[in-house]
């Protein structure tokens, strides 16, 4: 049976990519849509994730959108990656398909509370205050979650700060009430994302698909490319946010280790780091993973299979 998911995010070029796999990987049914406040404002990032609805060909999987800003601090967003769009580089079509009329954190909850429990894995690919304000509203969906299968943290490493990574560090509250609840965690972090590099080879495989989708992903990859390269120094763009569907799709090609996580909130220069404990073996009670290695083969070839799946869109 296909795993059920509501996809969390902020496209975004990586979160564009995420949904397009979500949407053609016939492992994955797509619950829903759900936007937040992140690599840039609320409207913008919906309008975007509008957008790769029609170039997708989504018309049956409703979008919402959430949190026009954190819980407690003031909006941060990431125009040097994402670019004024927060989807810069291709041209986007206008969007066709209606936004549900619900909040985000509302959808979120009339899902998790309509389906079995045990059935429904959240993914979020952007900051946390969606899925944090959905387990304060409803405490009892953190016990009918499958699991929240989520882009963002690093325990060796960040990217918005030494230690800290951006969908972390942009609401670390919230991170820290998702980290804290009683649901499994897999944090798929920056550790086994910087493995997802989109190489020339993986970008002729895109190419070769040769539909409309495609050609946008390979547009996406072109500009975040460049993106990367001048200002974190990679030679080949990260894509981060298709590892976490990736996951949820077959987690043997992602290898995660339990560990306790918690998020730091206080720290002058570790605001937002992702403190993993690895001095022991990890408790019995432990609901926290962290995602290792990740077998970079096999997971380009899921995001190629989507995209032959989806085919040439109609727009």
């Amino acid at each position: 049976m296909p795993k059920k998911i509501i996809l969390d995010c902020d496209p975004g070029h990586d979160d564009a990519i995420a949904i397009l796999l979500a949407h053609g990987s016939a492992e994955i049914e797509l619950l829903a849509v759900t936007t937040v406040v992140g690599n840039q404002t609320l409207e913008k990032v919906t309008h975007n994730a509008l957008a790769v609805a029609r170039i997708a060909g989504i018309t049956d999987v409703p979008f919402a959108a959430g949190c026009s800003r954190p819980l407690v601090r003031e909006i941060q967003t990431a125009p040097a990656i994402h670019g004024e769009s927060g989807l810069d580089g291709p041209v986007l079509p206008e969007p066709t398909l209606s936004l549900d009329p619900r909040h985000a954190v509302d959808l979120i909850i009339d899902i998790i509370m309509a389906h079995e429990p045990g059935t429904v894995t959240l993914v979020p690919t952007a900051g946390l205050t969606n899925i944090a304000m959905a387990a304060r509203k409803e405490p009892r969906i953190v016990e009918r979650v499958k699991e929240v299968v989520l882009m963002g943290g690093g325990y060796h490493v960040g990217n918005w700060s030494a230690v800290a990574e951006f969908n972390i560090i942009i609401d670390p509250e919230a991170a820290h009430i998702v980290f804290n609840e009683k649901w499994p965690v897999v944090m798929v972090g920056l550790d086994l994302t910087h493995q997802a590099l989109a190489t020339l080879a993986v970008a002729g495989q895109i190419a070769a698909v040769g539909t409309a989708p495609a050609r946008f992903v390979g547009e996406l990859l072109e500009y975040f490319g460049e993106s990367y390269r001048d200002v974190q120094g990679f030679d080949f763009p990260p894509v981060h946010d298709p590892c976490a569907v990736a996951y949820v799709i077959d987690p043997s090609i992602v290898t995660t280790q339990k560990v306790p996580v918690d998020i730091e909130l206080n720290g002058t220069l570790t605001l937002g780091m992702t403190v993993a404990d690895f001095r022991s073996p990890a408790p019995a009670d432990c609901t926290t993973s962290v995602a290792v290695d990740l077998d970079h083969e096999r997971f380009w070839n899921l995001i190629t299979d989507a995209l032959v799946r989806i085919g040439d869109v109609e727009s």
